[in-house]
């Protein structure tokens, strides 16, 4: 019932910057979280940035770098990228959880790659 859809990802030389957008639509009745997650071929997963009403936690390798933030009015939720380095080459996933009782919904993915 929820469809997510990104955009914002592209090719970038290292210490460059990109700005990743997450467009939630759908039966969006509450939102517990909002995130980031990307996934290097041959790696997990991985949680890069998560959004919620007590704050937002980042992976340790991203802190300091990457910004998540949130416009509620709008369902949207943002990743700001600077600094970037080649491991930060994934593919880029927004995802959304309604509820606690609920499991996660995901994007599409972006191709984000770092490269000189």
């Amino acid at each position: 019932q929820v469809q997510l859809v990104e955009s914002g990802g592209g090719l970038v030389r290292p210490g460059g910057s990109l700005r990743l957008s997450c467009v939630a639509s759908g039966s969006i009745f509450s939102i517990a979280s909002m995130g980031w997650y990307r996934q290097a071929p041959g790696k997990e997963r991985e949680l890069v940035a998560v959004i919620t009403n007590g704050g937002s936690t980042y992976v340790d390798s991203v802190k300091g770098r990457f910004t998540i933030s949130r416009d509620n009015a709008k369902n949207t939720v943002h990743l700001q990228m600077n600094s970037l380095k080649p491991e930060d080459t994934a593919v880029y996933y927004c995802k959304l959880r309604r509820s606690i009782y609920e499991g996660n919904y995901w994007g599409q993915g972006t191709q984000v790659t770092v490269s000189s």
